[in-house]
């Protein structure tokens, strides 16, 4: 079914106080719907992952590795606060091969061990290019790090920051995310997604 819908963005209960879908129910409602497969993207952590393969394998729905990692905006060992600036911004990354979920499951433990910083395990943008082969990158929720500058009205530094996303994951594999669920800032962001895109 070429034209089926699969999750690329989705939390589970390994999400705290932000997914509330467990793996095993989601499985079964992905099947029920006729998806081919399904992403599991917890925020900063890849807890779920073996209850999560087991389902997908019993399930019959393939199974998508991911993390909404949490990216520092200068280098990870650095705690402190930026002026104008989040303490870390949200991207999507997905293992695309056995290598990419390998170098996705060394990044997030190398964020838990030298990143951790108000509780998020921050990797920096040395981090993604030394682990940075067989993953794909999303450019995040509303809280992604292009969408950072659009919502400060600066379209240059939203596209320098995707061609350097570009520089470190390459063209095929980095994404343009965009979201509706109706906020006002998603409607903001998504002309200059689309620009850029």
């Amino acid at each position: 079914m070429s034209d089926s819908f699969v999750h690329l963005h989705l939390h589970t209960e390994f999400s705290l106080l932000d997914g509330m879908i467990r793996t095993k129910d989601l499985v079964k409602r992905a099947s029920e719907l006729g998806m081919p497969a399904v992403a599991m993207t917890d925020h900063g952590n890849l807890y779920g992952a073996i209850e999560f393969y087991q389902a997908c394998k019993k399930g019959g729905v393939k199974p998508i590795f991911g993390c909404e990692i949490y990216l520092a905006p200068g280098k990870m060992e650095d705690k402190k606060e930026l002026v104008g600036r989040k303490r870390a911004t949200h991207m999507t990354l997905l293992a695309e091969t056995d290598e990419g979920w390998h170098n996705l499951s060394k990044m997030i433990s190398v964020g838990h061990l030298e990143g951790l910083y108000y509780g998020k395990p921050r990797v920096d943008r040395e981090v993604l290019r030394k682990y940075a082969k067989g993953i794909i990158c999303l450019t995040g929720c509303i809280s992604g790090p292009v969408n950072e500058w659009l919502l400060a009205g600066d379209m240059d530094k939203a596209r320098e920051t995707l061609t350097e996303l570009i520089e470190i994951f390459g063209k095929p594999n980095v994404y343009v995310e965009i979201h509706n669920h109706g906020l006002e800032p998603q409607r903001r962001v998504t002309p200059g997604l689309l620009k850029l895109a």
